[in-house]
Order: C-alpha cells, then structure tokens, then sequence
C-alpha cells in the first residue's frame, strides 16, 4: 500500500437485511468525494456489494476495510462464518449454498465470488472451514475524473 493511505472501516450487519449494501454504498460516496473516475467506483463499489451480500447471506456478517492509496485501492473483506470448503468450487458462476429463502428473494445466484472476480484487478480469497473468509481486492488507480 502506498504511503498516503486512507482507511475507511466498515462493519457488515447480518441480522438487518435492509442495511446489506451499506458498506459499499458509503465507500461509493467516498470515491466519488474523493474524485476518482466512475469507472472505477462502479468497479470497487459492485465488487464490495458482492462481498457484502456474502458475508450477510453465508456468515451472518463481518467486517469491510478500504484502504484508498496513491496507486491502488484495496478492499479486504472479513467474516466469521462457516468458511468455503471449496474455494475454486465457489468461483464457478452459477455454484451456490444459499438457503430457497435467500434465492426466493433474488439474491443466491452463485455469482457473488465470480463478479468481485471480474471487477477487481486482483482477487484473492482465504477460507478455513469453521474459522471464517477473507477476501481482498485490489484496484488499480489509472486516472482521476
């Protein structure tokens, strides 16, 4: 991380499914005070709404950090949960665990992992089953507006 960083933390509520997108609807408002291109605040905020929703539907919440860089921006997510048996399973478009509730209310559609993969420029997960998840990702700061 570069040597001018600002960090913005974030916690990720899993009992109140009206506050799941907070996190990165905030980290939207930041960047765009901050003045860095659309294009890349749809990239972080998508990709951070992704792992939000995760962490909401599989882990009963976590905590959500950006830290925004001269060069780069990195987002790290961490939960609590159950963890991912199977990390490279997980990253299959269309591969899910979520309950028929989640899926009847439009979210569960197995491309949560896939999309934060897309968006970012790097992606690395880290998951122990029974300990918890952690996801950081990494963009790459090209221009400001």
């Amino acid at each position: 991380m570069d040597e001018k960083t600002h960090t913005f933390r974030y916690t990720v509520h899993g009992e109140d499914f009206l506050s799941a997108g907070e996190a990165s609807m905030h980290a939207k408002r930041t960047l765009k005070e901050l003045g860095y291109s659309s294009d890349l605040i749809r990239r972080v905020s998508v990709a951070m709404y992704e792992g939000e929703i995760n962490m909401f539907i599989h882990a009963g919440g976590g905590e959500a950090k950006m830290e925004v860089g001269e060069n780069e921006i990195t987002v790290t997510l961490i939960d609590w949960g159950a963890g991912i048996p199977d990390v490279d399973m997980a990253m299959r478009e269309g591969y899910s665990t979520a309950t028929a509730d989640i899926r009847s209310l439009g979210f569960g559609a197995g491309m949560g992992l896939p999309n934060m993969k897309r968006f970012a420029d790097e992606l690395t997960v880290s998951s122990t089953v029974g300990v918890g998840t952690k996801v950081v990702m990494r963009f790459a700061i090209r221009n400001k507006e």
